[in-house]
């Protein structure tokens, strides 16, 4: 028997997407691209919320079989919605993912994670065989940091550690983020905070370097993968 479900209501974005129509065009050749039998990694964010959407009207016009391993629950509790069948990387391997971007520079490297998802995603991006970043124009930048802070998932217990630390790595700003529909900070999924840090330089091995803290889950920062940027 089935719950009869009202909770999970109509997908619906919470907010307005930005450049609704070009995100639109992304998810349609991303859903294109689907195969039958494919194990997919499917990424957070409103284009892949776009995506997503016609992956499953492929499935249901074309009988199509596939299976997701969302990034974050809000896609697990949409691929629920849309009658996707999900996974995890415990029982299977993505064949492939696809995921979004907040920067993505000339060498493609990127700045994820305002949607305190990144741990998950870097998982999963890891894990594929391929990767795929879909972007429209307005997420490219010459060099990292010109418009977003550096989003990293610490335990909470270590933040002051974890602040000072930053600062000492040349950050010049480290806020933590507050939740907008309950009071205190954002918590992630594994029940961790996320402190935005801003730096005025962002060198090839700050990544490593911010990894190495201790007290730190996982950065926003994604220097040196190998993905196809979209756009």
């Amino acid at each position: 028997m089935n719950w009869d479900n009202h909770l999970v209501i109509k997908p619906k974005w919470n907010g307005e997407i930005i450049n609704k129509e070009k995100k639109l065009e992304l998810a349609k050749k991303v859903a294109a691209m689907v195969k039958e039998g494919q194990v997919i990694g499917f990424g957070s964010g409103s284009t892949s919320f776009l995506a997503i959407g016609e992956i499953a009207k492929r499935m249901e016009d074309e009988n199509l079989h596939i299976t997701a391993i969302p990034t974050s629950k809000e896609v697990e509790m949409l691929c629920h919605y849309l009658s996707i069948p999900t996974t995890n990387l415990l029982e299977q391997k993505p064949d492939w993912n696809f995921d979004g971007a907040d920067e993505v520079d000339e060498k493609k490297n990127l700045i994820k994670g305002r949607g305190a998802a990144m741990f998950q995603e870097k998982l999963v991006m890891g894990c594929s065989k391929e990767r795929y970043i879909l972007i429209d124009e307005s997420k490219r930048v010459k060099v990292l940091g010109e418009k977003f802070a550096v989003p990293v998932e610490i335990y909470s217990n270590s933040m002051n550690f974890v602040k000072q630390e930053l600062l000492k790595l040349g950050a010049k700003e480290v806020t933590l983020r507050l939740a907008k529909m309950k009071d205190g900070p954002v918590i992630t999924e594994n029940g961790n905070v996320i402190l935005d840090t801003k730096f005025d330089i962002i060198e090839e091995d700050l990544e490593k370097k911010i990894k190495e803290i201790t007290g730190v889950i996982e950065s926003g920062l994604f220097i040196g993968y190998d993905v196809t940027v979209i756009s």
